[in-house]
């Protein structure tokens, strides 16, 4: 396993488990509007691939920050829960 992998396996593991509910959910909504499974599936894993790529990037300039300011790392498995619940529990 590269050391980039292995330096970024939580997030990688969390982009990858997003990237299945979000092609899961979009499936059924391309299906629910156009009623073709196959224009479905083409629509469905174009936009949820570009969107993971983006997640993955988004997290790491989130991570980057967090660790910038002194605070805790977001993403990493059981360290921050729901947008809020951070604060909820330092509160």
């Amino acid at each position: 396993m590269s050391r980039i992998v292995r330096a970024h396996l939580p997030t990688l593991k969390k982009t990858a488990s997003y990237y299945l509910m979000h092609i899961s959910v979009a499936i059924g909504v391309a299906y629910a509007v156009t009623g073709d499974l196959r224009i479905s599936l083409t629509l469905s894993l174009l936009e949820p691939t570009v969107q993971a790529f983006a997640y993955f990037f988004h997290e790491r300039a989130w991570n980057r920050k967090a660790s910038q300011a002194g605070g805790e790392r977001v993403g990493v498995s059981g360290s921050l829960g729901a947008p809020g619940e951070s604060e909820a529990r330092t509160a």
